[in-house]
């Protein structure tokens, strides 16, 4: 079997490529760099936990070492503070974390960890200096040429276009990119100074010492390791070009507003504009070639998590890429791709659109409206931390993968489609770890909720009570499974079964062991039945 070709060798490309070797599928990335990563502090991403715990697993790293955990944030209208926010002191409490902090790192620190994890990984192989320029496909498998000093033709099962906003494989397959351009744009700084927020990062609207432009101004302070910042200006609508002049005033204005006095000593280290786009390509997959990251979206306004959603994407194709490169494709879980992560990143999308009058229109009656400021720095503060309709975490509930009709259903605290809690578990060697660290693996997750298992050996109770009935169930399973075993979980009664994917979203919750209803879900999961004689690369063809 060809490998998967992936286009584009960014934070996307590198994490589905090491997210397919988990699942021992071979890969090829076309890098049309020479295969190293600018250093660029100017260039950082904001990673919501789960996606941070995901980006561990796959390259081995502590990132946590290399970026930072905000200790907790604030949200400031002129000289008030409006909202604090105090993170957990870890990113998992005992169920999860019930206020878990974002991870803050450097675009290239990121990039450099995956480059060195793929390094190490033998299914893996990287080829630079390659420009993809021409994509052909049939029932069986892809075709993909790539031109410069060593311009061949590649042979692969698949292609995934991981290749940015300009996606050269978006353009080859005539997609649609709908969208608007320059929705916001910022002045980017990175300096090492101190300042009066240890560890917690701070969202500035409408600062006294600056009362320019439609909404007073706005600046957004957000840590770093080692004393370094990252300073961001919301600019006027327009192309006004920021001068290196005007970036050092602001910078000088904004240091001294914030400690009350003369602007303190600092070392500016990098700078940049960030442009923010919103569009969405009208299809992510056409037959045997698939979009991901910015290839199929831009967004990243109201302080929402661009790369964040991208590396989502590669983490929801990439286990359902795997059973049809082991066993054969089945059309209805590849389809699941985009119906899934599209409909996720257009809500983010919409909720984006539908805020940005309310907070960049500019005033009117809505300012004088008592409460009114402090629900727009909420509708702020819920992009960058990753909360509420902005920018929670996309639940998959209406998904085409939803089992129907099962009479075993029960509730827990993780909504049908949504992340699951991170919690400790019992392994099938006996083996106590976390229930992250078990997916991506190409199987299923089962876990019983069993009180009284921490405090026991496993012999004693892995051939007791219901465990041989449910040990029996999931072996019968449509796909492999893993039977992990748990003391507790959020709002799910003992002796609960959850069933999670390897992505490590909820499939159901049931009440005991029932065979019948775990088998039709894991089906679902899946996709539903294999139909006998289905074509390789039928579905979803249309742009």
């Amino acid at each position: 079997m060809d490998p998967v070709i992936i286009v584009g060798a960014g934070p996307v490309g590198l994490t589905l490529a090491l997210a397919l070797a988990r699942q021992e599928v071979p890969s090829v990335v076309l890098d049309e760099g020479p295969g190293k990563d600018e250093p660029r502090l100017a260039r950082t991403v904001v990673l919501r936990e789960d996606t941070a715990a995901l980006m561990e697993r796959l390259t081995g790293v502590p990132l946590a070492e290399a970026g930072a955990r905000w200790a907790g944030w604030r949200a400031m209208r002129r000289k008030q503070v409006m909202r604090e926010v105090k993170f957990d002191d870890t990113a998992e409490g005992p169920e999860g974390g019930t206020n878990p902090a974002p991870l803050h790192i450097a675009q290239h620190v990121l990039t450099g960890a995956l480059r060195a994890a793929v390094g190490g990984e033998p299914l893996i192989k990287v080829a630079v200096d390659s420009r993809l320029d021409a994509i052909e496909q049939e029932a069986s498998g892809v075709t993909a040429h790539t031109r410069g000093p060593k311009g061949t033709w590649w042979r692969g099962s698949y292609l995934v276009g991981c290749d940015g906003p300009r996606s050269t494989v978006r353009k080859l397959q005539d997609i649609r990119f709908p969208g608007r351009t320059a929705v916001e744009r910022h002045a980017v700084a990175a300096l090492r100074a101190e300042l009066p927020w240890d560890g917690e990062a701070l969202l500035h609207r409408m600062p006294p010492w600056r009362t320019s432009g439609p909404s007073g101004g706005e600046v957004t302070g957000r840590p770093l390791p080692d004393g370094v910042w990252r300073l961001d200006w919301l600019l006027p609508p327009g192309k006004d070009l920021v001068t290196p002049e005007v970036l050092v005033a602001r910078v000088r204005e904004t240091l001294a507003g914030w400690t009350d006095g003369p602007t303190p000593p600092y070392e500016l280290l990098d700078t940049g504009v960030h442009t923010v786009h919103h569009r969405l390509a009208r299809r992510w997959r056409v037959g045997r070639v698939f979009l991901a990251g910015d290839a199929a979206h831009c967004l990243g306004t109201l302080g929402t998590h661009g790369l964040d959603e991208g590396l989502r994407d590669a983490d929801n194709l990439a286990w359902k890429l795997a059973p049809a490169w082991h066993h054969g494709p089945h059309e209805a879980l590849l389809d699941s791709y985009q119906a899934e992560r599209r409909a996720v990143v257009a809500a983010r999308l919409r909720a984006a659109d539908q805020a940005l009058p309310l907070l960049r229109g500019g005033g009117g009656l809505r300012s004088y409206v008592p409460g009114s400021a402090r629900g727009h720095d909420m509708l702020l503060m819920d992009g960058h931390l990753g909360h509420g309709a902005i920018g929670a975490p996309g639940s998959y509930a209406g998904s085409p993968l939803t089992p129907q009709h099962l009479e075993g259903e029960v509730p827990v605290d993780t909504p049908r489609g949504a992340q699951v809690m991170d919690v400790q578990v019992t392994a099938e060697d006996g083996s106590f770890v976390r229930l992250r660290d078990r997916l991506g693996r190409n199987a299923l997750l089962v876990l019983l909720i069993a009180p009284g298992t921490g405090v026991w050996e496993r012999r004693h109770w892995v051939t007791a009570g219901i465990m041989p009935r449910l040990v029996a169930a999931v072996t019968a399973l449509p796909h492999p499974a893993e039977l992990l075993v748990a003391e507790s979980y959020p709002g799910a009664a003992a002796h609960s079964v959850l069933l999670v994917r390897p992505d490590g979203h909820l499939v159901t919750a049931l009440s005991g062991v029932r065979p019948a209803d775990l088998y039709a879900a894991a089906e679902a999961a899946l996709g539903g039945p294999v139909k006998a004689g289905a074509e390789a690369g039928a579905g979803a063809g249309s742009r």
